[in-house]
């Protein structure tokens, strides 16, 4: 479902991250609950563009490794680390294919991955895939539209993105659109898993420990827009995150 569009965007989608919902919320509330990767590999699921590959190898992590499914988006990602020599390695690949690793990491990354499963079985193949590329005692951090978003709420628009349902139903849960306010505006559709998907396929896969973590505005948000602007954001969150251990 989603390879040929993120060959469309491409370089597009590191313009995501100066939107203010990415900038003030997204990013800063994803970096603190990896939290210190010092000496650890990472392996980085639907990396994109390969943004949180290359801040967590600037945050210390020994072995970083972006993977994503679309051959644009990983040459965007090459393109960069040509630029920059951090040292990241990217590779084209499907996580429900993914391949062994001879050297188990420590942390995986899943950054709206497992929205792109179209079913409940390749949402727990995903899971089994990443939990066996894990470490015992590894964790995985996943970053997922919220289960709870209203669509019929306030929406995040003002925050950089809109989010509408297409009417369509997937076995996981009602298939999204998420449009990226961006000149021109970039749209993108998936599914939007319940909870129970996710927590059912994580427990099957062998992960332990699941919970689930509110993204909170950032006091660099709080500073540039003001508590008040925020507060459609507080009264219908449209991203939820989630940790759990292999």
């Amino acid at each position: 479902m989603s390879v040929q569009q993120y060959d469309r965007i491409g370089e597009a989608y590191e313009g995501f991250k100066a939107l203010p919902l990415e900038r003030y919320v997204v990013v800063p509330a994803f970096l603190a609950l990896v939290g210190d990767v010092s000496g650890k590999s990472v392996l980085d699921l639907a990396s994109g563009t390969g943004f949180y590959s290359r801040e967590f190898r600037r945050r210390g992590a020994t072995d970083v490794l972006g993977i994503d499914i679309s051959g644009e988006m990983v040459a965007v990602s090459r393109a960069i680390e040509e630029r920059e020599g951090l040292g990241v390695r990217y590779e084209v690949c499907d996580a429900a294919e993914l391949r062994s690793f001879e050297k188990p990491f420590d942390i995986a990354l899943a950054v709206q991955l497992f929205n792109y499963a179209d079913d409940i079985a390749t949402t727990e193949r995903m899971c089994r895939n990443v939990h066996r590329s894990l470490k015992p005692g590894g964790e995985l951090f996943a970053l997922n539209q919220s289960p709870d978003f209203r669509f019929d709420g306030p929406t995040p628009e003002k925050y950089g993105f809109r989010s509408e349902l297409t009417g369509e139903e997937g076995e996981t849960g009602p298939q999204v659109r998420t449009t990226a306010l961006l000149d021109p505006p970039v749209s993108f559709v998936a599914n939007r898993p319940r909870r129970d998907v996710y927590e059912t396929c994580l427990r099957a896969a062998g992960f332990s420990e699941l919970t689930w973590v509110p993204l909170e505005v950032s006091e660099a948000g709080l500073r540039e827009f003001g508590a008040d602007h925020w507060a459609d954001y507080h009264a219908n969150p449209p991203l939820e995150m989630l940790r759990c251990r292999a």
